[in-house]
């Protein structure tokens, strides 16, 4: 039988306005960070976008509790998921948005690499030549020697490996663990975290800036919420490939309003990671190549608001 709610259109429609409002929520973040400390954003944007989290999880009548099965776990989830963002965010403060998603694109091949190791999933050989083929698209991007290399550059690839690590620390735990216990501790950490470096950093904000870092975190969550409604309504094959139209956001955002525009060899290193990544979501889609799937499991790997909820995958039926 068909299941009558999927609908490729919808969750495309989901999906590109989902990655549109994470593009517009870096770009404010970049905005902000001209002014403020990477750690004073954070605070006031997991502040307000703790909100409507709460109350979203309060809503949930089926959670009794939010004592985790794998306290340990959750708190490597949680520290990764604090040095992602952290890491990203100072990124797009100091580096062009195209060249930061460049970086950040990075995380899915991360991710098929990392699952072999630390989950024993199978990985052959075409996936590993895409793995290959997209880091030598980062370096592309970065042509170490020929162009100096920052500190915002290592963080945009510290935010791609925390956030691939912590993508397998769902993958590993997401079948025991509540979907409000893997939102709850990693935005507490965030909140608590930052709280704590906040007195050393704070630069008092104008109504305005409070908005902006307002804006962030409700744009985070409703980005989420966009997300999961897209993997309900389309195939992961088809959603996942849709994260990667944040680069033509980030090139018309920074063109638009920071003078940002991309040199060739950016965009050819960006073309290479997301040529190999397309590549590896479409071999994980195949359901001949592996029965695990981490990637088209926790499809979305950003590194803030902590994990979206696991959208809901339906067996195959049977023929």
């Amino acid at each position: 039988m068909s299941d009558t709610s999927q609908s490729p259109l919808r969750g495309l429609g989901f999906a590109f306005a989902a990655f549109g409002l994470f593009a517009t929520h870096d770009a404010v973040i970049k905005l902000l960070g001209a002014q403020f400390a990477v750690f004073q954003i954070i605070f006031f944007a997991m502040l307000f976008a703790f909100v409507p989290m709460a109350v979203m999880m309060l809503a949930d009548r089926q959670v009794d509790n939010f004592r985790p099965h794998h306290p340990w776990l959750i708190l490597t989830r949680s520290a990764t998921s604090v040095i992602a963002m952290s890491a990203a965010f100072y990124a797009f403060t100091v580096l062009p948005l195209a060249e930061v998603y460049a970086l950040l694109f990075a995380t899915p091949l991360l991710i098929t690499a990392m699952s072999a190791w630390l989950l024993g999933e199978p990985v052959r050989g075409q996936r590993w030549a895409a793995v290959v083929v997209g880091l030598i698209g980062v370096l592309i991007v970065l042509r170490p020697g020929v162009t100096v290399i920052t500190f915002g550059h290592v963080c945009g690839l510290i935010a791609a490996f925390c956030s691939a690590l912590g993508s397998i620390i769902m993958r590993k735990i997401g079948g025991e663990e509540r979907t409000a216990v893997m939102i709850l501790y990693p935005m507490l950490s965030s909140i608590l975290s930052m709280g704590v470096i906040l007195p050393f950093v704070y630069v008092p904000m104008q109504i305005v800036d409070l908005g902006l870092s307002a804006s962030v975190g409700v744009m985070s969550v409703f980005a989420q919420m966009m997300i999961i409604a897209a993997y309900r309504a389309a195939p992961a094959a088809v959603v996942a490939p849709t994260q990667y139209s944040q680069i033509l956001w980030a090139t018309a955002f920074g063109a638009l309003f920071f003078n940002e525009l991309p040199d060739m060899w950016v965009g050819v290193g960006a073309a290479v990671i997301i040529a190999s990544g397309v590549f590896i979501v479409w071999r994980e889609s195949r359901p001949s190549v592996s029965v695990r799937n981490p990637i088209l499991r926790n499809p979305n790997p950003r590194y803030d608001a902590g994990p979206s909820p696991k959208p809901k995958h339906r067996r195959p039926e049977q023929s």
